[in-house]
């Protein structure tokens, strides 16, 4: 193991085992580099890797802190049947609580929503998805959930529809009716239209900036982008959701059952 990999070890144990709670402050650079016996390349080799793994903070001019862990979102496919079965309950049963809930295990008073609509030309790709000309109206809506406790987004979420589909229902247009109890899958039953499948298209890359900035990421974690299909039982795209997820808080579980061998 290198030096700087030991002195990372050492300190993550510390945090890890809640030796070190969140905004305890580590010893300066200097002392570690006395401590270890080590150069401050090492030592800065150690703190940049801690930083990277979420960790610890560096705070210019102030130091080193350990850093609070932020909230997990735990997201299984298990999540779209759960929505569509809510999506007919009494409006009373869907206000209790949401997808993002079911993923967090935090309540509604925990969380801290906006939602912004605007119009969009469709581009190549949507045009493509959708069926439809490039530069149709499309309606965009930007979605950010957050844990009250953090005021960091849990995710960025930008979903598409096909705008003359979802005018079927005016109070699809409106952003005041956010957060809409039942989800989208509800949204969708008001015009009739029920989803016979999603497809989750998952990919990874480094952050653009706003995204790192908006997300408060540590440096060198990536993002994970789900492209979320929703497809009706006519077999026409009719929602297209982009969510971007930081890397270091977020998991995905896909269980597939299997079927067996006959005997």
């Amino acid at each position: 193991m290198a030096k700087w990999e030991r002195i990372a070890a050492d300190w993550r144990e510390k945090i890890h085992s809640g030796e070190l709670q969140p905004g305890i402050k580590l010893p300066n650079e200097q002392a570690l580099k006395a401590e270890y016996g080590v150069s401050l390349p090492v030592v800065r080799q150690a703190l940049d890797t801690l930083e990277a793994e979420g960790l610890v903070d560096r705070l210019h001019g102030r130091g080193t802190f350990v850093r609070a862990p932020r909230q997990p979102v735990r997201r299984s496919p298990e999540r779209y049947q759960w929505e569509k079965d809510r999506a007919r309950l009494p409006e009373s049963q869907r206000r209790r609580t949401g997808a993002t809930e079911r993923d967090t295990g935090l309540t509604m008073q925990d969380l801290e929503f906006s939602a912004e609509y605007r119009t969009v030309p469709a581009s190549a790709e949507l045009a493509r998805t959708f069926g439809v000309p490039v530069g149709a109206k499309m309606l965009q809506r930007i979605y950010r959930t957050g844990s009250r406790r953090e005021r960091v987004p849990l995710s960025l979420n930008t979903s598409y529809m096909v705008y003359d589909v979802a005018a079927e229902n005016p109070a699809l247009l409106d952003a005041h009716n956010e957060p809409w109890p039942g989800g989208t899958q509800h949204q969708l039953l008001t015009i009739g239209i029920e989803l016979d499948r999603i497809v989750d298209e998952i990919t990874a890359r480094p952050p653009r900036p706003e995204e790192a900035e908006a997300l408060s990421l540590p440096p060198g974690v990536s993002v994970l982008i789900l492209r979320k299909i929703s497809i009706d039982t006519n077999d026409c795209v009719v929602e297209v959701s982009n969510v971007v997820l930081p890397g270091d808080r977020t998991e995905f579980v896909y269980t597939t059952k299997l079927a067996r061998w006959s005997e």
